[in-house]
């Protein structure tokens, strides 16, 4: 989760303020991430004033996730949360072919074409999937 520097408890309730600066999102994109996925709810006091619970903070960093870091559309993510994809992240491919090409840096004194052509293939594969 992430980290808040304001000296409150971990469990304590954020305003949507509080949760924008954290997390780097504009407030309007959290209100309308609100409208878009129902099961983003955080809890209306009086006056309409938003605060979020450690749970909805956490629904928050997985959409930002699915539609930020890989690049699913707003309902993909919808569907994909209902799916229960709110896990740990998989790799994307840009970490996926860095390490293999650390594995062919790393190996010293051998072809390195065929490793090149192997990891093509890979990227090809994966492209397609």
């Amino acid at each position: 989760m992430s980290d808040f520097a304001d000296g409150k408890d971990e469990g304590a309730l954020r305003t949507i303020g509080e949760v924008s600066d954290a997390l780097g999102i504009k407030q309007h994109v959290l209100r309308y991430w609100e409208q878009q996925f129902p099961m983003l709810k955080p809890l209306k006091r009086s006056g309409g004033r938003r605060y979020y619970r450690p749970a909805d903070v956490e629904l928050v960093e997985t959409i930002d996730r699915l539609v930020n870091s890989e690049g699913y559309t707003l309902k993909g993510a919808k569907a994909a949360i209902r799916d229960g994809k709110r896990a740990v992240p998989q790799p994307s491919l840009a970490e996926k072919v860095g390490s293999q090409i650390s594995v062919v840096a790393t190996s010293a004194g051998s072809d390195v074409l065929p490793q090149l052509k192997a990891i093509r293939s890979r990227l090809a594969a994966a492209l397609e999937a």
